[in-house]
């Protein structure tokens, strides 16, 4: 996966997403409700903390090293196996919230009752899962002694990424017309394929940019004028659908969301979209969870004919999940037929090098400099049609008119680099900042 380039970064925002599921109520009050050792989770997660602070040593040294990179992606799937393990606990959490919302005081006794029946085995499960990451955790540890990987002490700088909202960072965009012009199409036709939304997936790998396509699609006039109602809600790594429901339902006009549980959101927000034509952008999506997906987009049975979804993803998986999930039109008897994926491709190479040099040269005329004139093609070529990579490495640029630099920077092996081809560009980027701005660059990657 192309976020493999800031592996350390990367995995440590990833983990303090875990941490935080933890830390919850949700998390904590599943394993008090069902007599769960909560003594494992107080190990997993000091586990936890003793791997990352080996992260930002092995961030550095994976590039040079492939034992070290295979330690990284063998602590990228530990974490996932964790991750998914907490998804399972935070599902059976919600789905117990919901029936409780919705239930008498006698079901509720009924449930009670029948949870005195014997639970040992998923118990058993459980806890044998939770061994089981500890200990893939614990053994990734103990080879540290091999790899011979450095301990960050003291407080880590933050490496959680910025959330997207729908305001453009640039008052126009290069080669995208035709892309903005097909999507706003398909807004505002009125086929939603037998569904109560329609659904417009972006896909495309990182730093392509759908993020970017998707705030000038929303800000067109054509659609500002075309719905009801319209939301931007940035889904990130963590699809908690509980805080998701919540951002929704504040795009829409919601003043009093925090005390509310789930079932008092989808409630309201199934009320809120009542017969309006909604357009929802869900951006920066990962899960391909079909039971988050449901629970999700439940509230959107009562929308308005017309409504629509834009997704963006670089996993093109979620894609099923996200159909199935949809409401179906009751007033339509066909059935739907497959979404249309609308598939980002890169820049051309002179539209690449256009993006290169308006951040590079900050505005200067690049014939001024023409020992750069053309090392600036050569690297706007390498950057694959990426516009985040073109705009990355001009604003590292930007401000050095040295061309042995350039040179450098044009000439340097990270660009033989096996993996996929955002990582050249942004591992340069990213290794030729100082120790304080990196962070900073984690933040620009995300915004795909």
């Amino acid at each position: 996966m192309a976020e493999a380039f800031v592996g350390g970064s990367f995995l440590s925002a990833f983990l303090q997403v875990l941490f935080d599921r933890m830390a919850s109520p949700q998390v904590w009050g599943f394993f008090k409700g069902q007599k769960l050792d909560d003594g494992l989770l107080k190990d997993l997660k000091a586990i936890m903390r003793s791997v990352n602070k080996l992260l930002n040593d092995a961030e550095e040294k994976q590039i040079a090293d492939s034992e070290v990179k295979d330690w990284l992606d063998d602590l990228k799937d530990a974490v996932y196996e964790a991750d998914d393990f907490f998804d399972e606990i935070a599902y059976e959490a919600m789905r117990l919230e919901v029936e409780a919302g919705s239930r008498t005081s006698t079901d509720q006794g009924v449930i009670f009752l029948s949870s005195l029946s014997p639970f040992n085995k998923v118990k058993e499960k459980m806890v044998a899962k939770l061994e089981e990451i500890s200990r893939t955790l614990e053994r990734l540890l103990k080879r540290n002694g091999v790899l011979g990987l450095k301990e960050v002490i003291g407080q880590k700088e933050s490496t959680q990424k910025l959330p997207t909202t729908s305001l453009t960072e640039d008052s126009f965009f290069y080669g995208r017309e035709n892309d903005q012009e097909t999507i706003v199409k398909l807004l505002l036709s009125p086929d939603a394929n037998g569904k109560t939304v329609g659904a417009i997936p972006i896909v495309g790998m990182g730093g392509v940019g759908k993020t970017t396509l998707s705030q000038f699609v929303l800000n067109d006039s054509r659609v500002q004028k075309g719905f009801d109602l319209k939301a931007w809600v940035c889904v990130s790594i963590d699809f908690d659908v509980h805080k998701l429901t919540k951002d929704i339902l504040m795009e829409v006009g919601s003043q009093n969301c925090d005390a509310k549980t789930l079932n008092g959101l989808h409630q309201e927000l199934e009320e809120k979209l009542k017969g309006k034509k909604v357009l929802l952008v869900l951006d920066d999506v990962w899960s391909s969870d079909q039971s988050r997906w449901d629970f999700l987009l439940k509230p959107f049975k009562s929308v308005a004919e017309g409504s629509k979804l834009i997704v963006t993803t670089r996993n093109e998986n979620i894609v099923p999940a996200m159909h199935r999930a949809i409401p179906r039109n009751q007033n339509k008897e066909s059935s739907p037929s497959p979404i249309s994926i609308h598939r980002l491709m890169g820049l051309t190479e002179d539209i690449c090098w256009i993006l290169f040099k308006e951040h590079a040269f900050n505005g200067e005329d690049p014939r001024e400099h023409p020992d750069l004139q053309g090392i600036s093609r050569q690297i706007a070529s390498k950057c694959k049609g990426l516009p985040l990579a073109a705009k990355t490495l001009g604003r590292l640029l930007c401000f050095e008119r040295n061309a042995e630099k350039w040179e450098e920077i044009l000439k340097s092996h990270i660009w033989e680099s096996p993996n996929d081809e955002i990582i050249p560009a942004l591992q340069l980027s990213y290794y030729h900042l100082p120790p304080p701005s990196k962070k900073m660059l984690c933040f620009l990657f995300n915004i795909s």
